[in-house]
């Protein structure tokens, strides 16, 4: 599955993460807003989980309420949830006419979902999607690898540069942290 249209990037450094989305919400060739928020965060007890979407803004919503009741219904283990979610998305006859990706992270652990029951689970720091994904992380590499910046600094200023590179990310960033 491969989504234009926007940039998510998740950062883990040290005890923090940050997961920052750009705002840019396109339809083909047009760009029809500035300022969409594709990241959202979730809280289950003490264990903040953040989440950023790429693709159809309404699927994705559908999703993250769905996501969200897996989290309530395996009391925040989000592991559990996401492969729960992977398993419906990819079955369920509604859902799986969804068309997005997801990012889901905690201080433990980041997945990438996409619809077709793909649930990955990235070896490092830095989990991406998106038509900038790939820019944004090679930035953070380098960001990581060179400098002692915080996890939110990284996220947005690798985002930044995707904004510079791809039409499909613009620089209304919007950056949570845990």
């Amino acid at each position: 599955m491969n989504i234009k249209s926007t940039t998510i990037i998740g950062i883990r450094r040290g005890r923090s993460i940050a997961i920052a989305g750009d705002g840019q919400v396109t339809f083909g060739d047009m760009s029809f807003k500035q300022k969409a928020v594709k990241v959202r965060q979730f809280q289950i007890g003490d264990n903040k989980i953040l989440g950023g979407f790429a693709g159809a803004a309404a699927d994705a919503l559908t999703l993250f309420e769905k996501f969200e009741q897996k989290l309530d219904q395996y009391e925040g283990d989000i592991k559990r949830s996401v492969v729960e979610l992977a398993k419906d998305w990819r079955t369920d006859k509604v859902l799986r006419h969804l068309d997005a990706m997801l990012i889901v992270m905690d201080k433990k652990n980041s997945f990438i979902i996409s619809g077709d029951g793909n649930v990955i689970e990235p070896d490092g720091e830095i989990v991406s999607i998106g038509s900038g994904g790939g820019y944004a992380q090679a930035a953070a590499i380098a960001f990581i690898e060179s400098t002692k910046l915080t996890a939110k600094e990284i996220a947005k200023k690798s985002l930044e540069i995707a904004a510079g590179i791809c039409i499909y990310t613009n620089d209304s960033i919007t950056v949570l942290e845990g």
